[in-house]
């Protein structure tokens, strides 16, 4: 399955117009490796073009439309070794929360350590509600409930 991409501007992360950061976007790079190309590609290679070509793509490029890039909750992974998934209704997890794990140190993503701290934290958050939840079904108030609604 192909996916469909776009190339926006990301002024959420930008630092002038957000340009590197949309290009680093598309790519699935990190941010700082694009703008350190692009900042050594204006004093070694052709500055001027280079200056030419970012402003044309701050004025050509969209701005990235909110919620675009968001994943869909999911208790699989899409590829093996490529991220992971959960769906939560934790308040502190709301919306989409897909954890990358990079292989290599241009690609963007969390570091292994980081991700599995991430992970680690969501799964204690969870078994937490669970005992919570278990609590109450195992309490005299939950079987008071039960009988009352049942009159």
């Amino acid at each position: 399955m192909k996916v469909q991409r776009t190339l926006y501007r990301d002024t959420e992360h930008a630092r002038i117009a957000g340009v590197c950061a949309g290009i680093a976007n598309y790519f699935g790079l990190e941010t700082w490796l694009v703008r350190i190309l692009v900042v050594t590609g204006f004093f070694l290679l052709a500055g001027p073009f280079v200056l030419v070509a970012y402003v044309a793509a701050w004025f050509i490029l969209d701005k990235k439309p909110l919620g675009e890039g968001e994943v869909t909750q999911t208790l699989y992974s899409s590829a093996p070794g490529k991220g992971w998934r959960n769906a939560s209704s934790d308040p502190q997890n709301t919306g989409s929360h897909k954890v990358e794990v990079k292989t290599k140190v241009w690609q963007a993503g969390e570091p292994p350590r980081q991700a599995l701290h991430d992970i680690a934290k969501r799964f204690n958050a969870a078994e937490q509600r669970l005992r919570k939840m278990e609590t109450y079904v195992t309490s005299r108030e939950f079987e008071l409930n039960r009988e009352i609604s049942r009159l």
